[in-house]
């Protein structure tokens, strides 16, 4: 059934019991202020920033939202595209856009002025809604954008190149619009990761949404009772489609502004939150603020927190066994997806198989898996190929761009991308992205074993590898390490450190410095690269 009927279903048995939650700990309140549908609640003298909904609200705004579009043309196969950073308006627009039958295109939030236009037109969008955050990058492109689509703006001090989505809204009527759908229609458009130039866009029907609400509830046993703490950007299909276990169960979600150790354990706690979802980088940040003792976790209440699960990139094995430490009766889980397989979960680690840490998992629920060589033929146990993936929420194609598609999608099959080998137990590990693997002297390299390798260095917070060009060798191994505070480490240790590695995979050079990594926790390997083959080119002249 197409996913607004859950969201229907929870606003006719629960209208009054709360949806959704936005904490912003950068705004602060000093009074209770209360209206029509939202509250901010002070709890102390400077409290934070605190909205909520219901579902009958969120469905209620949903409808407006869709009666407004409707009312300006909008149909069935448009498109709507959402620029906002997380916030409670954020869902009910997007289900307010899948309910006139269009489909929503949700953007980056870091896309400068010229990625907007490119999705806008590549996507075909009919209207953009954006919030505040957005102002002058859509300024900069509006005279062009604006000629073809509407542009709605949410919050206060509408800019004069747009129209109030609070003010269009409230005079629109609260009725469902009845539009008819079906699993088949299409649904959204996701925006791929961009590391190979402009994104490409990712179509998914309805079926696609509503499977990876099944995926969430079934890996992770959400019920009504469990409260949901998303912090990543919902422009993501990994946020989103972790949101949907809430939506299927219809438990309460609390969308956080702030990812410091501090503001994720005291939401955690306040809200009383069981299941989180974390990127590597703030788990890290998590451990080393209690190692230090600047948290403590006797000063909050985290005996509900039942289970924390990581996604978006590997997750280093000795995380995990820290986490333990302090954690000891959390449930672990780990997710792998893409977004062309509807986020997170076509594999999955399975909370009963913490003893696999290190490894992606197995097949998720409703999903198949195969490890291929480069003719499409199954590699041998403990070989490595490309992870190719099959089950309900692969996307229909990329939008407009045939030839992308048919280099990804091989009958029902979608060609990951990622390098994976299978071990005696049938659980996937991940060796790394394809277009990653460096290849020096004729070796392959996989820069994740080396990171993972890397990793157990005491001082070492975060490290990632790249290739780069080497007139002899053709590539070099190269590691930007990024220490923990307070801790050194010289060239010369982490090389004596790497003398465990095999002598082809140790790296030929070592910069430290920040890890970059994008919203969802993916290291930016093409901007590592970039920054740092100049760098090379100019040792190497400097060497000849």
């Amino acid at each position: 059934m197409p996913i607004t009927e859950l969201l229907e279903r929870n606003a006719r048995q629960y209208p009054n019991e709360v949806s959704l939650v936005e904490i912003n700990p950068d705004i602060q309140e000093k009074r209770r202020v209360t209206w029509r549908d939202y509250e901010l609640i002070e709890s102390s003298p400077l409290c934070h920033y605190r909205r909520e909904i219901t579902w009958h609200v969120f469905d209620e705004k949903a409808n407006r939202f869709a009666q407004l579009l409707l009312s300006r043309g909008i149909r069935k196969g448009d498109k709507v595209a959402i620029l906002l950073m997380n916030c409670l308006e954020w869902l009910p627009i997007y289900f307010g856009i899948l309910k006139t039958g269009a489909l929503a295109v949700p953007l980056n939030f870091r896309y400068a002025p010229d990625e907007i236009e490119y999705c806008l037109n590549l996507a075909e969008v009919d209207v953009l809604v954006f919030g505040p955050e957005f102002i002058g990058r859509v300024e900069e492109i509006a005279d062009r954008i604006s000629q073809n689509r509407l542009l709605f703006y949410v919050g206060g001090d509408c800019p004069s190149f747009a129209e109030d989505y609070d003010k269009l809204t409230a005079n629109c009527a609260s009725l469902a619009p009845g539009i008819p759908l079906t699993d088949e229609d299409d649904a959204a458009i996701y925006f791929s990761s961009g590391t190979t130039g402009f994104p490409k866009a990712i179509l998914h029907n309805h079926e696609s949404l509503m499977h990876s609400c099944k995926v969430e509830q079934k890996h992770h046993g959400q019920t009504k009772e469990d409260i949901f703490l998303c912090i990543p950007p919902l422009y993501h299909t990994g946020a989103k489609m972790h949101w949907f276990g809430s939506l299927i169960s219809a438990g309460k979600a609390v969308l956080l502004k702030g990812v410091s150790p501090h503001t994720i354990l005291e939401t955690v706690s306040n809200e009383k939150c069981t299941i989180v979802w974390l990127l590597v980088p703030w788990a890290q940040d998590i451990l080393l603020e209690l190692d230090s003792g600047k948290l403590k976790l006797e000063d909050y209440h985290l005996e509900q927190w039942r289970l924390m699960h990581i996604g978006a990139q590997p997750v280093p094995q000795s995380l995990i066994r820290r986490w333990k430490e302090y954690f000891p009766k959390h449930q672990y889980d780990t997710n792998y997806g893409l977004s062309e397989s509807i986020g997170p979960g076509c594999v999955h680690l399975g909370v009963e198989n913490i003893h696999k840490v290190g490894a992606i998992g197995v097949a998720g629920y409703g999903w198949e898996t195969k490890i291929i060589d480069s003719e499409g033929n199954e590699v041998p146990q403990g070989e490595v190929g490309e992870l190719a993936v099959k089950g309900p929420g692969v996307m229909t194609c990329y939008y407009n761009d045939k030839e992308a598609t048919d280099e990804v999608l091989h009958g029902d099959w979608l060609y990951t991308g990622d390098m994976a080998e299978m071990d005696e137990d049938g659980f996937i590990y991940l060796v790394d992205r394809k277009k990653d693997v460096i290849i020096s002297g004729g070796e392959n390299i996989y820069p994740v074993q080396i990171e993972n390798f890397l990793s157990k260095h005491d001082a070492i917070k975060d490290v990632a590898v790249i290739g780069l060009q080497d007139d002899r060798l053709g590539e070099i191994a190269a590691a930007i390490i990024e220490l923990k505070p307070d801790m050194l480490c010289t060239e010369e240790e982490i090389e004596t450190f790497c003398k465990a590695l095999p002598r082809y995979k140790r790296p030929r050079k070592i910069f430290f410095a920040d890890v970059p990594r994008n919203p969802t926790g993916k290291i930016e390997k093409p901007k590592l690269r970039k920054m740092y083959q100049s760098e090379n080119l100019v040792d190497a002249q400097n060497r000849g």
